[in-house]
């Protein structure tokens, strides 16, 4: 295969696609942005790509919840194509909103291949009100996920920003005990430190439950997080960076001129393909 082809969802209040289509070029691979229209009326063929990324935004305007009508119009015309396409072995991904209609749609959890039933939910925030920052993050080493391997060789942990009104992690226990027994939470709010939020706002942003940020089917292969990779595709994205710069020149040291998290992430998606 010559180059990883990416569709990224794009259309009806979704705004982060233009950064996520940016990122995974980062990475490596080549992104078409593709209005939802245009795989229902068949003139974009999902078979064409290896990626599917669901990316955030306000889909519909979050009207009835959020990605709950762009879940309803997804799984109405275009419901067992995906499902053929996750079948193929392809990638899935869903970030914020689209994990929202990943939720929705039942492709995640998918616990015993079930990609139709909804069994978790994302809702609404405990602080009551919308949430614009950065945060800490841990990874589950021993993750399925796909997207998440090697973060365990970074810090201790990672940091993206968030930007939702409901993205608190609610299942059942039994939900619950299947994800922790089978390793589908790949990511958890953190301190600072590294160590899990356990609840405490505002380093778990929204009182999931078990701080989830981030969770997989059993495959790996469908991921779906709250926080935005594609907003950390440069160093300077991050708040800290003119600090970070001033204490490595302090200390005679560059500025690590690699792959931030966030183009890590998606080029862990890309290299799988490959």
């Amino acid at each position: 295969m010559s180059r990883v082809n990416v569709l990224v969802l794009a259309g009806y209040g979704l705004n982060c696609d233009y950064e996520t289509a940016y990122a995974f070029e980062l990475a490596g691979a080549k992104s078409t942005r593709v209005h939802i229209n245009a795989l229902i009326d068949g003139s974009v063929q999902l078979d064409d790509f290896q990626i599917l990324v669901f990316g955030g935004g306000f889909s519909w305007g979050d009207d009835h919840g959020a990605g709950v009508v762009q879940a309803v119009r997804f799984k109405t015309y275009l419901g067992d194509t995906i499902l053929e396409f996750i079948d193929k072995g392809n990638l899935v991904l869903g970030i914020c909103n689209g994990f929202q209609t990943l939720v929705n749609l039942g492709l995640l959890p998918g616990i015993d291949q079930d990609y139709k039933s909804r069994t978790i939910a994302l809702t609404f925030n405990d602080c009551g009100n919308f949430q614009d920052r950065w945060v800490s993050l841990k990874t589950n080493t021993n993750s399925p996920c796909v997207f998440t391997k090697g973060f365990d060789q970074l810090e201790s942990s990672v940091e993206f920003p968030v930007r939702h009104g409901e993205g608190k992690f609610y299942a059942e226990q039994g939900v619950l005990k299947r994800l922790q027994n089978d390793n589908q939470i790949a990511l958890q709010y953190a301190l600072p430190d590294g160590g899990l939020a356990q609840g405490q706002f505002p380093y778990n942003p929204n009182g999931s439950m078990e701080d989830i940020a981030g969770i997989c089917d059993p495959t790996g292969r469908v991921f779906g997080l709250m926080p935005h990779p594609e907003a950390y595709n440069h160093p300077t994205n991050h708040p800290d960076w003119t600090r970070v710069r001033e204490q490595m020149k302090r200390q005679e040291k560059l500025l690590d001129s690699g792959p931030t998290a966030g183009v890590r992430l998606f080029k862990n998606g890309v290299d799988f393909v490959k």
